[in-house]
Order: structure tokens, then sequence, then C-alpha cells
């Protein structure tokens, strides 16, 4: 990639799950088992389709308001004893990730609608907590989460970047408009194994400026758009 130095890139903002790790399948089905169990029988495909790159909080939430009552008071702990446990088992980074962050130059960040603690065991089971921390941020810290733009320009002021030179790779509609909201370029990934046929056309439809499919892509994206022109045209991605 080109050198920061030289590049109209100030900072790269990771989503977490689904980017960083492929924990979205882990995830929804833990969710939907919980809520179920709870009194609110949902699938794992419907939790993707309600809730993918929003808080837990938020989920709850609605979830709340619609059965007209609260979740049992042990919700939360139930749910992160299940994720966590099939986290350590079961979780993967996303492939080439490492390698992609060898390669990119400017400034990196990792913005999740997930908690602190969440990202310590997932980041962690997956060997990449050590190398992003302590640049990690989290929705806990804003008082809006995702698709509202407060995390990304909390976590853009936090590393001393500005907005409109930040890109933002995301695989949630959540977290594209969200990054569109707070006026970065956002990329979408759709090479999760949670990721459908249409996804990449979704991501398209929230505001994606490019969607890709393979993490090692995304370093000579990054360059092209680090050039002082700033175009990907002719840039070619899945």
């Amino acid at each position: 990639m080109a050198d920061a130095a030289a590049s109209n890139l100030d900072l790269v903002i990771f989503d977490c799950d689904g980017v960083l790790v492929d924990s979205e399948v882990i995830s929804c089905q833990a969710h939907a088992d919980v809520l179920s169990l709870c009194g609110y029988p949902i699938t794992a495909d419907q939790v993707f389709e309600r809730f993918l790159g929003r808080s837990s909080k938020q989920a709850t939430l609605e979830v709340e308001a619609e059965l007209g009552c609260s979740l049992p008071a042990d919700f939360n702990a139930r749910l992160q004893e299940r994720l966590f446990r099939a986290f350590e088992q079961d979780l993967h980074p996303v492939a080439g990730i490492t390698d992609t962050l060898d390669a990119i130059d400017v400034p990196v960040c990792v913005a999740s609608s997930g908690s602190h603690q969440r990202m310590r065991v997932s980041l962690g089971a997956t060997r990449l907590y050590d190398r992003l921390s302590p640049h990690i941020f989290s929705s806990s810290q804003v008082e809006n989460g995702k698709p509202a733009p407060d995390l990304f320009l909390f976590a853009a002021a936090q590393m001393k970047a500005r907005p409109a030179a930040c890109v933002v790779v995301e695989d949630s509609l959540a977290g594209i408009r969200g990054g569109v909201a707070a006026g970065m370029t956002v990329l979408g990934f759709h090479g999760g194994s949670h990721c459908r046929t249409g996804h990449a056309d979704n991501l398209r439809a929230a505001g994606a400026t490019l969607v890709f499919d393979d993490m090692r892509q995304l370093p000579a994206i990054l360059s092209r758009l680090g050039q002082k022109t700033g175009s990907l045209a002719g840039f070619s991605a899945a």
C-alpha cells in the first residue's frame, strides 16, 4: 500500500463480527437459542435479518417491546455464557485477515456493536486482540449504536482522524448506514460464512462505495483510495 504520509487516508475502521472474525453464524444461533428458551421463539435466520450489526441492547429492547414484558433477569448472562463457550470452541478469524492487517500501513481500529468483553473473547480466541488493542471501541461507549454514526465518529475522534479521510469496513446494513451517516467511505465485505446470495447487492443499496468478498483484496482497494485521485474507477472487486 502507498506510504501513509502520501495517502489521503487517516484511518481504517473495521467492524469486528463478520469482518475480523467469522462469528455471525455462531452469534445468530446462540441468540436465537437463548431467546427461544426465554419465551420468544425465533430462528437464527430471523435474528440475522432483524438484528445483524445492531447491539444486543437494541435487540433486547425491541424484543421486550413486542413481548410487553422484560426478558428474564439472567437473559444477558445466559446469552453471554452460551456465546462465549461457542466462540472458544468454534470461532475462526476471517480468512486472510492477518496478512491483510500486515499489509495496511495506515492506522486501524475496531468499532463494534459488541461489548468490550465480547471482543476480548472473540478477538482473543483468534489471536487478534493483542495486535489491535487498545484501539478497540464498542457501542457501549456512545449514546446511539449503529445505524447511527456515533460509534464511527467516536472512533475517529479517539484516533485523531478526519471522518472524511476514514474508510469503514462493514458486513451489516446497519454498519454500512452508520458509516455513510458519519461521512466516511464505506466498503461492504460479504465474504463471511453468514453472507447469502444477494447480500452484496443489499450492501450496495445501503450505501457501500464498493463490495468485496476476499479480505486479501482490501490492501489494493485501500491503496487506490489513498492515492491523490481517491478514485476507484476501473477497480474490479466481487
